[in-house]
């Protein structure tokens, strides 16, 4: 059985490893806070002090950090996973980055006789804590087909979008879709409220029509509940909105709603809200 290797340890990284240990796998872990990564070394998880340990320690490496600048240092840095051997290797970066980024990972990595995907993944903290993740892969289709096994341990839905960068782009796309739900969701509830009605009435009656949607389902009880805890962090997801309107802008194509989504959780974190959820988006009109 494969080795397993392991760089990030928060909100959707610890669940994939959960998964990964449940599974039988042997797995290394490393993280920029040790704290954070201990429950996992308590359930059996071998830690390793730098990204170069865990590629001396594994036979394929899963990286999901927090910016492209952390990915850059991550694979690149002076204790980075390029900094040792990783001949005969397996690749697999599942931080939402962007895909010049990810095309630079995979050609370095055929440089250094080794293969890189490019995994970026949806589905939230729920997701992973369930194993259903969406799965979006770029790279190619022989060493997709090697760790397809892995990503089914975590992942409900996965398929092969292209070559390096197709996954990165198919992330950015799927992101301007919830930017749009997200909007939808938030400016239904101001609403809602505003004119008297019951809101959890309301969700329960929208919810089961054409407006039926994940954000909906997912972070609209959490919001009546007060609950802004990330599944997904605010300053994340601004990082996203800034890299598919980038792109966009690199192919010419204008995304009003997008750029309007990305304005408004500008304002949320500079308001100081970095840190919730992106359902915190409502705070922008609730106190």
């Amino acid at each position: 059985m494969k080795k397993i290797g392991f760089i990030g340890t928060g909100v959707m990284g610890a669940s994939i490893v959960r998964h990964l240990l449940q599974a039988g796998y042997v797995v290394s872990v490393n993280n920029r806070t040790k704290a954070k990564a201990a429950p996992l070394l308590a359930e059996g998880a071998a830690w390793c002090d730098t990204p170069k340990q865990i590629v001396d320690a594994s036979d394929i490496i899963f990286t999901i950090v927090g910016y492209p600048s952390d990915v850059e240092e991550t694979y690149y840095g002076s204790k980075g996973i390029f900094s040792t051997d990783v001949n005969g290797k397996i690749l697999v970066d599942m931080t939402t980055s962007t895909p010049s980024l990810a095309k630079k990972i995979y050609q370095t990595a055929l440089e250094r006789d080794t293969n890189a995907l490019d995994a970026p993944v949806s589905g939230g903290d729920l997701g992973a804590k369930n194993g259903t993740l969406t799965i979006m892969v770029g790279g190619d289709q022989a060493v997709y087909d090697q760790v397809v096994p892995l990503f089914e341990v975590f992942g409900s839905k996965v398929n092969l979008q292209g070559g390096p960068g197709a996954g990165q782009h198919t992330k950015m796309a799927n992101q301007i879709m919830i930017a749009g739900t997200m909007t939808g969701m938030t400016e239904l509830l101001v609403y809602a409220k505003a004119s008297g009605l019951e809101l959890e009435k309301v969700l329960d009656t929208v919810g089961g029509g054409s407006a039926a949607n994940w954000s909906l389902t997912n972070y609209a009880p959490r919001i009546l509940k007060e609950d802004y805890t990330p599944g997904f962090f605010a300053k994340h997801f601004l990082k996203d909105l800034k890299i598919a309107l980038d792109e966009a802008d690199k192919m010419n194509v204008k995304l009003p709603a997008t750029e309007r989504a990305k304005e408004l959780y500008q304002e949320l974190n500079d308001e100081g809200f970095e840190n919730d959820g992106t359902q915190a988006l409502i705070k922008l009109w609730w106190a």
